[in-house]
């Protein structure tokens, strides 16, 4: 903690040396009063623990202090730090003095009562992160973003930066979102769309740096009002150069296990709290998913244990089908009770840029399943081959002169490369349990809301 920054109550918690005298600022969870002395639960949003705070009724104006602080005021607390009686915390502060810097009426604070629904929730998503549940999943979903810069920093990615503004569909049949102004001409002299990858540009910069990756937002304008789509979400897109779909799949296995190792060693005492009041298979989950080596099956083996499973899915499986999300969750939670890998999907099915297989039918696509979500990275090796690839652009409909730029990429030093997208708010949802994807995103974007 560096020496001008006041600590934290997380710090004080953990590090807090006892008989030191602290100041602590924070929320008022609960406050109990007896005849003696008072306790305030504190809660400053950097653990989910609250300290507890002794106020004895002898302390100088304390009463009069304490009267109209309830649950969501604010406080400032200055005293001593001293080992705890109660079970299950090591500290608490015995205080000196307390100055109130913010009240809240109980009369109209939302969350002064429990038990609210998320989707009640949802709708305060202004006032969502005080409550246990929502600080749970944006301190883990904090971790998972610094998990992924030090995940590819310690294996010499470069992080870089593509545009959110852009020319291209990457997925060549997206529903994008169209930039305009008030005027009539295009401001970019086109059309100009929000990106729904930086998956294109990440590999141009791939030629050039060897290893880079993205963490940026991303639109879909699909009018879509599920538990699993965002108008706007984030991407995590790592591009290799010098790599096939066996790097890519080494490279998602691996990261998807640091994700997790980060959330146990950051986030205990949230996985604790989600794992008891959200899913109460999380950690068991999570607990699998670091220590077993993820199956590796084609796409070919997929569809046939699928049909051979004897399940009734709502839809029918064959080849050349794309993999819904229910079949996804009986390969990983059934059939194999982990995380699966599936490669060599029909190119009919798959974008343009994917590496052709010798079979002339499928492609060296990737898509990696866990329990409870389904698809969590798709990637796959990407189309280095010029004629291949200006084949597979007319195939799909496409206009080869739109993707120049991208044609040239593979017209001067061609090479092998390869990458995937990982979807940040479904890694959210896999590491907190959390079945919304609304509720994993500060303030979500999806059709008819965009309040916040």
């Amino acid at each position: 903690m560096a020496s001008n920054m006041k600590p934290t109550l997380r710090w004080l918690l953990e590090e807090g040396v006892v008989g030191e005298t602290y100041e602590a600022r924070g929320w008022v969870r609960t406050k109990r009063d007896s005849k003696t002395v008072s306790f305030l639960a504190l809660n400053d949003g950097s653990i989910i623990t609250n300290l507890q705070v002794v106020l004895p009724s002898e302390l100088d104006g304390v009463a009069e202090v304490l009267e109209p602080v309830g649950t969501g005021a604010s406080v400032c607390v200055t005293g001593e730090l001293v080992e705890s009686p109660g079970k299950g915390q090591r500290v608490e502060l015995v205080a000196k003095s307390i100055e109130v810097l913010g009240l809240a009426d109980g009369e109209t604070y939302p969350l002064q009562k429990k038990g609210h629904t998320f989707e009640f929730l949802r709708s305060i998503a202004h006032l969502r992160p005080r409550a246990n549940a929502f600080g749970a999943v944006f301190r883990i979903r904090a971790t998972l973003a610094m998990a992924t810069h030090r995940f590819f920093s310690d294996r010499s990615f470069h992080y870089v930066h593509t545009p959110i503004i852009t020319a291209s569909d990457c997925e060549g049949a997206g529903e994008m979102f169209e930039v305009k102004t008030s005027g009539d001409e295009p401001f970019f002299g086109r059309s100009a769309m929000l990106t729904v990858s930086g998956q294109l540009n990440a590999e141009a910069l791939a030629y050039g740096l060897g290893r880079v990756y993205t963490f940026g937002p991303t639109f879909r304008a699909e009018n879509s009002n599920t538990s699993r789509h965002l108008a706007e979400f984030w991407m995590i897109e790592p591009e290799m150069a010098f790599a096939d779909i066996h790097d890519d799949m080494d490279l998602a296995e691996d990261y998807l296990k640091a994700m997790v190792d980060a959330v146990f060693e950051e986030n205990e005492a949230e996985l604790n709290f989600l794992g008891r009041f959200v899913d109460k298979t999380l950690i068991q989950t999570l607990e699998s998913t670091r220590s077993q080596v993820f199956e590796r099956i084609s796409y070919t083996d997929a569809i046939q244990i699928l049909e051979a499973s004897g399940e009734r899915f709502e839809f029918p499986v064959s080849w050349g089908v794309d993999l819904q999300t229910e079949h996804e969750r009986f390969l990983t939670e059934t059939h194999f009770k982990k995380p699966v890998m599936v490669t060599g999907y029909p190119k009919d099915i798959k974008a343009f840029y994917m590496y052709g297989n010798d079979d002339g039918k499928t492609v060296a696509a990737l898509d990696v399943l866990v329990p409870r979500i389904g698809e969590i990275i798709g990637g796959s090796q990407r189309e280095h081959r010029l004629d291949q690839l200006e084949a597979r652009i007319r195939e799909d409909g496409l206009e080869p002169e739109d993707y120049s730029w991208y044609l040239d990429l593979n017209r001067y030093g061609a090479t092998p490369h390869a990458g995937f997208g990982l979807g940040f708010e479904r890694a959210v949802m896999f590491c907190t349990g959390m079945q919304n994807i609304r509720d994993v995103i500060p303030f979500p974007r999806s059709p008819g809301q965009a309040a916040f």
